[in-house]
């Protein structure tokens, strides 16, 4: 089996393509550094895609969440981007999390969660503050769904509240911000491949 791991990035701005956003580029930034780990990286912005509301693999029709989920269900890594938008995630975010919600109920033939072995992180911009709030919510939801967090699996950037600075506005990264980045993909990488070599062990 090959070391290499593969990460997909759920980008959750709310600004379709190719408009700039400072969540995809966080996400960038994260990629660089897994990519230091031996990881190959896939990013899906989600604003793109047709994605129904609800709770189901397939909500039929047009939705395009089962290819999303396909990609999901092949990575040893998520990454959600998300924005900060009057202190909450986006509602990108809660749409994904909640299309996720139904693998709480996808086993494998061992009985554990098909999601269980597999690594979320989570990266956040945001004018206001609330990062931290975002981050504890995404990171519980992903916990149900099967994810595992790492250490410092999380970084985060929020400019000054009312300011009209963004995150892709700045000339260079702040060192903080750099640092909680390169940990969390350090820690995510290293943490997958614990997981690949001793799976939880079974529900039955």
């Amino acid at each position: 089996m090959t070391d290499t791991l593969k990460a997909l990035g759920l980008i959750c701005t709310l600004k379709p393509s190719p408009a700039p956003s400072s969540s995809v580029l966080m996400a960038e930034h994260v990629f660089e550094r897994l990519g230091e780990q031996d990881v190959e990286c896939e990013a899906v912005r989600c604003v793109d895609y047709d994605i129904a509301p609800g709770v189901e693999p397939d909500m039929g029709g047009t939705d395009q969440w089962p290819a999303i989920r396909s990609k999901l269900l092949d990575a040893d890594i998520l990454l959600i981007s998300t924005p900060v938008w009057l202190g909450h995630p986006s509602s990108i975010t809660q749409r994904v999390l909640e299309r996720l919600d139904a693998e709480l109920s996808n086993t494998d033939d061992a009985g554990r969660p098909v999601m269980a072995g597999r690594v979320g992180i989570v990266s956040v911009v945001g004018n206001e503050d609330g990062a931290h709030k975002v981050i504890a919510d995404v990171f519980q939801g992903l916990n149900d769904i099967g994810y595992t967090v790492p250490a410092q699996g999380s970084t985060y950037w929020n400019g000054r509240a009312m300011d009209s600075v963004d995150y892709n506005d700045l000339d260079e990264v702040p060192e903080p911000v750099a640092a909680a980045t390169a940990a969390a993909a350090r820690n995510a990488a290293h943490l997958a491949r614990q997981l690949r070599s001793a799976k939880y062990p079974a529900y039955q």
